[in-house]
């Protein structure tokens, strides 16, 4: 494989790598997902520098309590070993052509090894002859033929558990979840991506979503950020299994998938707290109010014991308070916080000053601008559901914003769409805002039907004072980026599977 005859080859370019695709096959590369990559390697970068720190005190902390001299020899040279700047793995468990573990290998600092294992002999051989390419050593990038959770499952009872694993799959990351949170490593990172969003949001078959996640999606106001919920809290109910649990670092709605970064750790009493965040979501199926359940809650005592008990419910009427419609039920879905704000805004700084070496630098500071003003709360609503359930105008969203703040609620948008809001407020509040807004938009209630949400919303008085003056925390810093993703090209989302080109095609396939 040393002599490469380049004139059987497409060559493609992404950040320091460049893949040789053979022509003779269908071309599975999307360019899209360079974003996918680029995050992934910055967030990688900074969970790296996070994980040698966290050694490196654990250890230090050992070496000023030892006793001895020769305690602490012992301890110094255990020291050298596991902060050995070339001493931590990834694992990417299906690796196809290896240009995402061929960019691991030449865009992240300190690697010890990155497996690129894959399923078929094709993908394999590729992965070998990229990697020659780029001038990389087999022992760096070592191209593995297995099947990935036989791979995941190997480490079990080991040592040789992978720092980083991550799951990239063409549809969902469900099969593998088991075999993930069991092959990495104590604080190591899983990366996930599930590109089978029309099950996760439930625009299709929601029972189908049920069988692969274990929870039912919510298709109304927040359908985006309902699949974030529903994929952590399976990573966690799949990690409690070991007494493992999830601590989520990022949670991202990206175009046609989700892609999550998850720390993983081992606690049996961490596990147990997991009940707390865990719940059911409730939405109204007319105005789209909604509301949380967690599934338990727990209480620290004087004595510092945690007391361990079922939550309390339901959180709503069997109609709803503001509309009188009925509630869909959703979840069992993570209802805690979808991201570490400190982890985002040291990997924000990361690309800030690395902005030469990520090609989608300016969306992935938008977007991880906008993630670190979301305000932590479950679910979020949107502009076009509000104004369209009381078919009033459009209210502008710095003076929705406004009311909220003036109120003494938080207010922000959600990184997974324009013209969101995500805030502590009740829906009360909300709606109270709303109808000040149409008192001086008045809506013409003889287009409205009688059993519309909206007579019952609208027939109310406000409850609350509403103050539409300009709060000055409404416009966001990340105003002046680019926050959301305008579609690149024509046909732009998931590309068909890599297979051998059909003779009629091959003059159509796209590189």
């Amino acid at each position: 494989m040393a002599d490469i005859d380049i004139s059987l080859y497409n060559t493609v370019t992404e950040g320091k790598a460049t893949i040789l695709f053979p022509k003779s096959n269908e071309v599975f590369y999307n360019p899209v997902q360079e974003f996918n990559r680029d995050m992934s390697i910055a967030a990688i970068r900074t969970w790296s520098e996070i994980f040698m720190q966290e050694k490196r005190a654990r250890i230090e902390k050992k070496l000023a309590n030892a006793k001895t001299e020769q305690d602490r020899i012992k301890l110094a040279e255990k020291l050298d070993v596991q902060i050995n700047p070339h001493n931590f793995t990834i694992l990417e468990a299906l690796a196809a052509t290896g240009l995402r573990s061929i960019r691991y290998a030449k865009e992240i600092p300190n690697l010890k090894q990155v497996v690129a294992n894959d399923l078929l002999d094709d993908a394999v051989e590729s992965i070998r002859r990229n990697t020659i390419y780029n001038n990389l050593s087999e022992d760096l990038v070592r191209a593995n033929k297995g099947d990935a959770m036989r791979v995941m499952y190997d480490t079990v009872g080991t040592q040789n558990k992978y720092d980083v694993v991550d799951l990239d799959p063409y549809g969902s990351a469900a099969p593998f979840v088991d075999g993930a949170v069991q092959a990495v490593s104590e604080g190591g990172l899983l990366c996930v991506t599930c590109t089978d969003l029309a099950i996760l949001t439930g625009s299709m078959h929601p029972e189908t979503c049920f069988g692969k996640y274990n929870g039912m999606p919510l298709k109304g106001t927040f359908p985006h950020e309902m699949a974030l919920r529903l994929v952590l809290q399976m990573l966690q109910t799949s990690a409690g299994r070991y007494r493992r649990y999830i601590v989520p670092m990022m949670s991202c709605s990206i175009d046609f998938y989700l892609r999550v970064f998850v720390r993983v750790y081992t606690s049996p009493n961490e596990v147990k707290k997991a009940a707390s965040k865990i719940g059911i979501i409730y939405e109204c199926s007319g105005c789209h109010a909604f509301a949380t359940q967690p599934l338990g809650k727990y209480d620290v005592k004087d004595n510092g014991s945690e007391r361990h008990t079922p939550g309390s419910g339901p959180p709503v009427n069997e109609f709803c308070d503001h509309c009188g419609s009925v509630h869909h039920v959703g979840g069992p879905a993570w209802i805690a916080g979808l991201h570490d704000k400190t982890f985002v805004g040291k990997m924000l700084q990361h690309v800030k000053d690395n902005e030469q070496n990520y090609g989608t630098h300016v969306r992935m500071k938008g977007m991880m601008s906008v993630i670190q003003e979301e305000v932590d709360e479950p679910c979020y609503w949107t502009l076009q559901r509000l104004c369209g359930t009381l078919h009033c105008n459009s209210i502008p969203l710095l003076d929705l914003y406004s009311a909220i703040l003036n109120a003494g609620y938080k207010a922000s948008a959600s990184h997974c769409g324009p013209q969101t809001l995500k805030t502590n407020a009740p829906s009360s509040v909300v709606w109270d805002v709303l109808r000040a807004f149409v008192k001086k938009h008045p809506v013409v209630m003889a287009n409205i039907a009688e059993n519309s949400p909206a007579r019952k919303i609208l027939a109310k008085e406000p409850s609350i004072n509403v103050d539409f003056t300009r709060h000055p925390d409404a416009v966001a810093e990340s105003r002046n980026g680019v926050r959301y993703q305008l579609n690149p090209t024509a046909n732009w989302g998931p590309k068909a599977r890599a297979g051998k080109k059909r003779k009629t095609d091959e003059k159509d396939t796209e590189e």
